[in-house]
């Protein structure tokens, strides 16, 4: 257990999921609301070669204006090593860093999860096996709303994940505050999440938080928007580590600005759930 309250942040949110300079305002502010709440932030990235746990303003700025920067799963740190590369860590790869380093809570957005063409291509995201093995409990708002939500908690059920809902029993749809789908666990406090946290000997807990209603996505508008850019990425041929970039970009476009606005307010909103929790694992 920490002495002191820690809380783990990723860094693909900085170099490939939000433009320039919302994305260092967001990093930034983020990591204040941690400090805010009583708990230190340490964001994590890799600078050439470097595995970096707790990056400087500097350091959050190279990151996000650098040319190049690789989107690093777990698999591809040992290659961001010898190759001496900048690179932005993913959820899953945020996750056993900060296992590495003894932090117990990780904060992000939204995790990648079953992607919605696995049945025929296998697309399930690294995030998930790094939550199921690594002993960190992970906030974030759901998956990523375009991912296949009912086979990511059937994923984490077979994989004995323990996922919450943070007061509420709809786990979250990213941009919207409810997919239709429970976990049945309504988390009611930060002690709750820290106890069964700390009762499980081994692996990962997933607390999933619906973002403000005032800040929210109708779920119809942001169902709207994720079709036609998955039938746009179809059509033109995107998948990979470049589906998701482009999926927020073009549901940005489709928006109108709102999805971007939904992503800062929950990714803000997870920091003072995270340090919350950070704290109550602490007392």
């Amino acid at each position: 257990m920490n002495r002191q309250p820690v809380v783990a942040l990723e860094s693909t949110i900085i170099a490939h999921g939000m433009p320039y300079p919302e994305n260092v305002e967001t990093a930034l502010a983020v990591e204040q609301i941690i400090r805010d709440c009583g708990a230190t932030p340490r964001t994590l990235g890799i600078l050439d070669g470097e595995v970096v746990v707790g990056l400087t303003p500097d350091q959050i700025e190279q990151l996000a204006t650098r040319p190049g920067v690789w989107k690093c799963c777990e698999r591809d740190i040992p290659l961001a090593i010898a190759r001496r590369a900048d690179a932005a860590l993913t959820a899953g790869a945020s996750i056993s860093v900060a296992a590495r380093a003894g932090i117990d809570v990780f904060v992000t957005g939204g995790i990648g999860a079953v992607g919605p063409t696995a049945s025929h291509d296998f697309d399930i995201s690294a995030d998930l096996p790094a939550i199921a093995e690594y002993r960190v409990l992970t906030v974030c708002a759901g998956a990523k709303a375009f991912m296949d939500i009912p086979a990511t908690l059937e994923w984490l059920e077979t994989h004995r994940v323990p996922v919450g809902v943070w007061q509420a029993d709809d786990f979250p749809l990213f941009f919207s505050r409810g997919s239709g789908f429970s976990t049945g666990w309504n988390i009611p406090s930060a002690a709750e999440a820290a106890a069964v946290f700390q009762a499980r000997p081994s692996g990962g807990v997933l607390v999933a938080v619906p973002l403000p209603e005032a800040d929210a996505l109708p779920e119809e508008v942001a169902r709207a928007a994720i079709a036609t850019a998955l039938a746009d990425a179809q059509s033109s041929g995107i998948h990979g580590k470049s589906l998701t970039p482009f999926l927020l970009t073009r549901i940005k476009e489709l928006t109108m600005g709102r999805s971007l606005t939904a992503n800062i307010a929950l990714i803000r909103n997870n920091a003072r759930i995270g340090a919350g929790i950070a704290k109550a694992l602490c007392a």
